[in-house]
């Protein structure tokens, strides 16, 4: 089924038209993305090309293969042509270290270790970053494949609630495009010190056709673009309406895990939603970053959970986030995957969280996809590792019910101080959620 054809509408916004004819595969957690990459990679035949957000030396690859930039200089060294388009962050952003902006002593590094493959830097608008996590494998070839994720590359990130989709198909070149687009476009390809093994006329070709039918699954490419950092014409927020969209028309069931609670526009259409009798599971961060904390104590900030507290009182609703387990104790796992499911037969996933700086001014990309038999596994996956329970044999509103039940058998274990859980998710407060009291670290 295509995207027009569902009760699921695609959006029209951006450039890349919903296609069909894909073969997709969701990737979950950070040990499976690296080594599906890192195979990628080692198995290429042309060309190696990756958007970088936040990355550092730290990074290995699983199965001995070691750090990235070791794994991108032996590709590279085979005569695969190997470019990474990096995040340069403004002063604004405050970066830390787990930046590759192009310092002196970053360049210096890359010198000394002789780096082969290309890099440019890029900027995004004030405090904003080119958020985007994407990988191209054989750009323009008939095997070409790429990775669309949330991920970061680095140490921390291999440890973090992350997903990944790999497509292979029509949607690949859409993909391509936008590396294309934004290489030959960075903000920094002038600059005596805005590249990397090549200089500002290294221009790459536009891809003239998208790939040839590999699969069954409909995906659709949407960004968000800022239009202080671009163009009126080229800014995009195909992402966002992908989203109000995707709510608005869901008749049964919303998974989402984000590493954000939702900004108020995607909080009202989700309202809604519960309204009219649709089950809602939404998976956070236990223990949310510092901003959440600040903005719970700014009246201004009130807004950003307005829209969760909203949701409490409905029976279908929970707020859940999960657990690891470190060091011979329970703890909060951080949660930064950026995934919606709808019905068992629509889901997203990409680089776009739920909060203000996604959806005003990063640069952001996700693949929209229309496959159930797709949706029901990467359901059935994210609620392996939630659960510890399978549940293929539930539809998708059975299986949500018992995500709640769990969540809520789970929270109670915490407050008595009981072991004898199942699986690793619990549920949390939406009126203290970000509060001092909404959550310990240490859950045992």
């Amino acid at each position: 089924m295509t995207a027009a054809a569902s009760y699921v509408p695609g959006t029209t916004s951006g450039p890349y038209p919903a296609r069909s004819g894909n073969l997709v595969r969701p990737l979950i957690d950070g040990e499976a993305i690296a080594q599906r990459l890192g195979e990628a990679v080692e198995t290429a035949r042309h060309s190696v090309w990756l958007t970088v957000a936040f990355c550092s030396d730290d990074f290995l690859f699983p199965d001995g293969r070691g750090p990235l930039f070791d794994v991108l200089d032996r590709a590279a060294a085979r005569g695969i042509d190997v470019r990474l388009l990096v995040w340069r962050p403004n002063p604004e952003f405050g970066a830390g270290h787990r930046v590759f902006g192009g310092t002196l002593e970053q360049r210096a590094w890359l010198a000394k270790r002789r780096a082969r493959f290309k890099i440019r830097w890029d900027r995004a608008a004030g405090r904003y970053c080119q958020h985007q996590k994407s990988w191209m494998i054989d750009a323009g070839h008939p095997a070409e494949t790429a990775f669309v994720g949330g991920m970061n590359l680095t140490s921390v990130a291999l440890q973090r609630h992350d997903v990944y989709v790999e497509i292979t198909g029509p949607s690949a070149a859409d993909v391509c495009h936008n590396f294309v687009e934004r290489w030959n476009e960075a903000s920094e390809r002038h600059a005596v010190d805005g590249n990397w093994a090549c200089d500002g006329t290294d221009a790459l070709p536009y891809p003239d056709r998208p790939s040839a039918p590999r699969g069954g699954s409909t995906v659709q490419v949407q960004r968000m673009l800022d239009p202080s950092r671009y163009a009126v014409d080229r800014a995009e927020q195909s992402i966002v309406e992908q989203y109000e969209q995707a709510i608005d028309a869901a008749r049964r069931t919303i998974f989402i895990v984000n590493q954000a609670v939702p900004v108020p526009r995607v909080a009202k259409p989700l309202l809604r939603a519960a309204e009219r009798g649709v089950d809602i599971v939404l998976v956070v961060p236990a223990i949310p970053e510092d901003y959440a904390y600040k903005a719970r104590l700014d009246p201004r900030g009130a807004a950003l959970f307005d829209g969760i507290e909203a949701l409490a009182p409905h029976r279908g609703f929970t707020l859940a986030g999960v657990a690891e387990h470190h060091a011979g104790r329970r703890r909060a796992r951080y949660v930064h995957a950026k995934v919606m499911l709808v019905d068992d037969f629509w889901a997203t996933i990409g680089s776009c969280n739920l909060h203000f700086h996604s959806m005003g001014g990063n640069a952001e990309m996700n693949a929209s996809i229309w496959d159930g038999e797709v949706v029901r596994a990467l359901r059935r996956g994210l609620l392996a590792r939630h659960l510890a329970l399978d549940t293929a044999g539930l539809d998708d509103r059975a299986a949500l019910r018992l995500f709640k039940d769990v969540a809520a058998g789970n929270r109670d274990r915490i407050e008595r101080r009981e072991d004898g859980w199942q699986g690793s998710a619990f549920a949390l407060s939406p009126h203290d959620y970000a509060r001092d009291s909404g959550g310990k670290a240490d859950l045992t």
